[in-house]
């Protein structure tokens, strides 16, 4: 009777005016390879966020989509509220 337990991003996705990442990770705890308890965490990041601080699947979409414009009009737009 082996347990084991692991961790993978299941979605990343990418909304709004800036970019904001909505991230999608499962949990499962296996028994000989039969799944015995499973948990879903989902998690939100915008353009002001650390990207080292973020697994690496989402390192790589955080650096393509935030773009140095998107990160100003970010942080432009706190300044405003």
């Amino acid at each position: 009777m082996a347990l084991s337990k692991t961790t993978t991003i299941d979605k990343i996705e990418v909304v709004g005016e800036f970019k904001t990442l909505l991230v999608k990770e499962i949990t499962k705890i296996t028994e000989d390879g039969n799944v015995v308890a499973e948990k879903l965490y989902r998690s939100s990041h915008q353009p002001d966020t650390d990207v080292s601080t973020l697994p690496a699947d989402v390192q790589l979409v955080a650096n393509v989509v935030w773009t140095q414009a998107i990160k100003d009009a970010y942080a432009e737009s706190l300044e405003v509220e």
